[in-house]
């Protein structure tokens, strides 16, 4: 059998911090909108990889704080760019990798958050009302990391989660949506953040998400599809909340992300010899960190972020 490849933690971390300083190269222009979720892949990688001191911290949080918007309470996902709660978790996100919440006026950003809770429970990504569950699990994870959850109508919030669940056992998008693991990640996870894993069949959903390995060992997001590295993080960190991650190939899983490998250059794509980008190389040292591969910190599955980042925020809390 050939040895399997190894992780190329030195060159990830060398593509990473090189990327955000070629601000005229075709990943950076196409990445200008959302910057700030490009920030939180980064950066999350470097802190798994154990080399977040290859930034500068100061920097960074001053950069994150330009894109707020003081008047709302958002943050938009580059300097300039209107305000939408995805680039608001994103920032939230990565203030907690440097423990540096402390900037925020966490009310203010809760009240944005919470202002985008509509009367069936369910959560508009801005101001112009699209719905989706993909916002569920963003305000529900802000607020639960600002320790403003108390500011929502929870009951509600969780009722609208599970009206979008389906026959098959996954979730969608919204009340009769295809079910989908990007979807599925985002229910599951808003529902264990809100105490309330008790609406899944386990077993049902666990048996979807199983059937999501193909032959590669990679992960798909929904069947007839390719694999993909970024399902590595969606399928799996599902699989780890309702504790069936033992019914899929983790060894394979593992192959199939890092033959995805630039080994080089550094990076991971969405299938072997296709070009990286930063979203990718992400997911896939995500994932591997969710099979807890050697030399990669532990990532809390439903809260994407490193184990220890959400430990310090809520056991700090507690004392």
């Amino acid at each position: 059998m050939a040895k399997q490849q190894e992780l190329a933690a030195g060159e990830h971390v060398r593509y990473i911090v090189t990327a955000e300083k070629k601000k005229d190269s075709f990943e950076s222009l196409v990445m200008e909108h959302l910057r700030a979720s490009g920030a939180y892949w980064g950066l999350t990688t470097l802190v798994l990889l154990h080399k977040l001191h290859a930034v500068d911290a100061s920097e960074v949080v001053d950069w994150i704080m330009s894109c707020y918007h003081p008047e709302s309470g958002g943050f938009g996902g580059n300097v300039g760019h209107d305000p939408h709660v995805l680039y608001t978790l994103s920032a939230v996100q990565v203030l907690c990798l440097f423990d540096r919440l402390d900037v925020l006026d966490a009310d203010k950003v809760a009240d944005y958050v919470t202002g985008l809770q509509n009367e069936d429970g369910s959560f508009s990504g801005d101001i112009w009302g699209e719905v989706d569950t993909r916002f569920s699990y963003i305000s529900l994870c802000t607020l639960s990391l600002l320790h403003r959850l108390h500011k929502i109508n929870v009951e509600k919030a969780v009722e609208y989660i599970v009206s979008c669940k389906n026959l098959d056992g996954g979730f969608g998008a919204m009340p009769g949506g295809e079910s989908h693991a990007g979807q599925i990640f985002c229910c599951v996870g808003a529902l264990a953040i809100t105490g309330s894993l008790h609406h899944v069949d386990r077993d049902l959903l666990g048996w979807w998400l199983c059937e999501r390995q193909c032959r590669d060992g990679g992960l798909n997001g929904r069947p007839e599809k390719l694999a993909d590295v970024c399902y590595s993080w969606w399928v799996l960190s599902s699989l780890i909340m309702i504790d069936r991650v033992h019914w899929i190939d983790k060894e394979k899983l593992a192959k199939f992300i890092l033959n995805c490998q630039d080994k080089e250059n550094g990076g991971i794509s969405d299938r072997p010899d296709n070009a990286v980008d930063i979203y990718h190389t992400y997911f896939g040292v995500a994932g591997l960190s969710l099979m807890e591969y050697p030399g990669v910190k532990p990532m809390d599955p439903a809260y994407a972020l490193p184990l220890d980042v959400v430990n310090r925020i809520f056991l700090s809390k507690q004392q």
